[in-house]
Order: structure tokens, then C-alpha cells, then sequence
């Protein structure tokens, strides 16, 4: 190997001083970005404070657990679905022997292995954190997928039952060996880029319909009047809906108080709110979502459900 010049390494060591003075002063997303991975270094993610038990749930009833940011698990009358599956550490690009990005707040309710057999899953649209392929490569089953517009070429490689893209207003029905599930893909106001310039890429929310009973699943949303409209495929038992990451992001994420006006434009019985207390992804304090969402419903109690990562909630009859 030939020798390095002296004027080489005196480059190298200014343009490195150089780097890390910008990583650590610029306020770029791509410093930005960097600080916080760096922070992260040997910090211990703390568990769930609740654990699911969905071996222990009926088939004759609607139930869900939030196991964390957009992933909630749903027995649907014995149909097992999963929204947006984020199961891992970190979120962000598959590198194969992990991700790079974010770490989590608190751990996943559910480990892969912990899971049921999934029947369907359900992904909104192509972010990291909620198309995340190593966790749609590690569900337990053949489960049938339903996504959003050109998302589904990001699928790991691996069985699906089937694949089927849905655009707003169409509807799929979905065979399973647990029985039938009519999905129906609905507007909301977001955008799908899985990178800055893949613009074509689409992203939407859903209702899901079983033994005429109906959840809306509100995806990512900022607000928008298109929910007084999805009233129409209601009546709904409840809305999962998104209520974090709205600062600065408002134009893409709704707030809390916006989440709730939607849901009730909608008419949904009850409210789930996801998206907060997973990730650090925006400037407001961590317990502000859910604080206010509190506020908001405090005169309507029992409306709101599955306040902590890892709670269960029996849709009542």
C-alpha cells in the first residue's frame, strides 16, 4: 500500500473537524438526524407498561391492543389484523443486520414471536415508521396484505396469501381462513414518499367491516373535512387515530383536538388514539398528545381507550 501524504491526512483531519462541527451546530434534518442516533448510543429502551394477551381473546368479540406508534393488533370476530406493523428497536433503513433510525421510547408491546397468526395486515402508506420491512417480513402466518397505492413493491420477499393495493373509495374483499373481511380505503390528508423524490407513491386510512360491524382507521392524517364524508360507511364501534408529530409537521399530522373533531365528524362510537409516546419524530413534549387528548374527551367518559402502549380494549356489544 503506498504511503499517505502528509497533506492527505491534514485534509482528511480538517474536513472531519469540519464534519462534526456541522453535525453538531447545523440545524439541517441530516444533522439533526445525526445528533440524535449519537444520543441514543447505549440507551436502554424500557418495556411496555402493559403486556397483551391475545391467546386469552374471544372470538365472538372486537378486540384490540395498542402495541405501539400505528400498530395495533385486532381480533375482529376471530380475524386477526395488524395496522402499519412496527415491531422492532429502530425504525428507519433496513441495513440487514438492523435499522438505521430512530430509537424506540418504549419497547413494542409484542415481539414478533409473542404475536398470533396474523390474517391481514393493513399498511397506510410508505414511511419508515409505519412500512417498516423487517417487521413485515417477521409475522407469524400467511397473512393477506392490503396497502396503499405503489407501496407494495416494498414488500419483503416472503409468503403473502395475497397483495392488493386499494385507492381512495375502492373497496377489497379479503378471504381468510378465519372468514371474510370487506376493506374499504378512505381520503385523508398526508402524502407517501418512502424518500424525498418517490412522489408517486399514494397513502390513505381504512374501514374495516365484519358481521356488520365497522372500525375507521385513520392512518397518518393531518385534519381534513374528508371524514365528515366517511360518516357514510358508518355507523363505526371506533376510529384509531393518529395524535402526535403535529409540531412542526401540522401540514401532514393532526392534533389532538383535530383528531377527535374528525373522529366524532365520522360518527365513531369510540376513540384510539396511536401515533405518540413511541418515537421521539417531533418537538412536543412526549406526554403532550395524550394530555390533551384527555382534556378533550374528559366530559365523555368511557370514550376514550387504550391511553398506554400495550392496553387492551373488548369493544363493548
Amino acid at each position: 500500500m503506498a504511503p499517505v501524504s502528509r497533506r492527505r491526512l491534514i485534509t482528511a483531519g480538517a474536513l472531519s473537524t469540519a464534519g462534526a462541527a456541522w453535525a453538531g451546530l447545523s440545524d439541517s434534518w441530516a444533522a439533526r438526524f445525526i445528533r440524535g442516533r449519537v444520543a441514543e448510543f447505549g440507551q436502554e429502551v424500557p418495556a411496555a407498561p402493559h403486556t397483551p394477551t391475545p391467546a386469552a381473546w374471544h372470538d365472538n368479540a372486537i378486540t384490540m391492543a395498542w402495541l405501539g406508534h400505528a400498530t395495533v393488533l385486532i381480533n375482529f370476530y376471530g380475524v386477526r389484523i395488524l395496522t402499519d406493523p412496527v415491531l422492532f428497536p429502530r425504525i428507519g433503513v433496513d441495513v440487514g443486520i438492523g435499522s438505521i433510525g430512530p430509537l424506540r421510547l418504549v419497547q413494542c408491546a409484542l415481539t414478533p414471536e409473542a404475536l398470533p397468526e396474523i390474517d391481514l395486515v393493513l399498511v397506510s402508506h410508505a414511511h419508515f415508521d409505519h412500512l417498516d420491512t423487517p417487521s413485515l417480513a417477521a409475522l407469524r402466518g400467511r397473512p393477506a396484505a392490503v396497502m396503499a397505492p405503489s407501496t407494495s413493491d416494498l414488500l419483503p420477499r416472503r409468503y403473502y396469501s395475497s397483495v392488493e393495493e386499494l385507492r381512495w373509495d375502492t373497496s377489497t374483499r379479503v378471504k381468510t381462513r378465519h372468514g371474510d373481511v370487506l376493506v374499504h380505503a378512505i381520503e385523508v390528508r398526508h402524502w407517501g414518499a418512502r424518500i424525498q423524490r418517490d412522489t408517486h407513491r399514494g397513502y390513505g386510512g381504512w374501514v374495516v367491516e365484519r358481521e356488520g360491524k365497522r372500525l375507521l382507521i385513520g392512518g397518518d392524517t393531518a385534519h381534513t373535512d374528508a371524514f365528515r364524508a366517511h360518516r357514510r360507511h358508518g355507523p363505526f364501534e371506533a376510529a384509531v387515530m393518529p395524535i402526535g408529530a403535529y409540531n412542526p409537521w401540522i401540514t401532514n399530522h393532526c392534533t389532538p383536538e383535530q383528531a377527535v373533531t374528525m373522529a366524532d365528524a365520522a360518527g365513531a362510537r369510540l376513540f384510539v388514539p396511536v401515533h405518540h409516546q413511541s418515537f421521539s419524530l417531533s418537538r412536543e413534549p412526549v406526554r403532550e398528545p395524550i394530555e390533551r387528548t384527555e382534556a378533550m374527551l374528559d366530559a365523555e367518559r368511557g370514550r376514550l381507550a387504550l391511553r398506554e402502549i400495550g392496553e387492551t380494549l373488548v369493544v363493548p356489544a
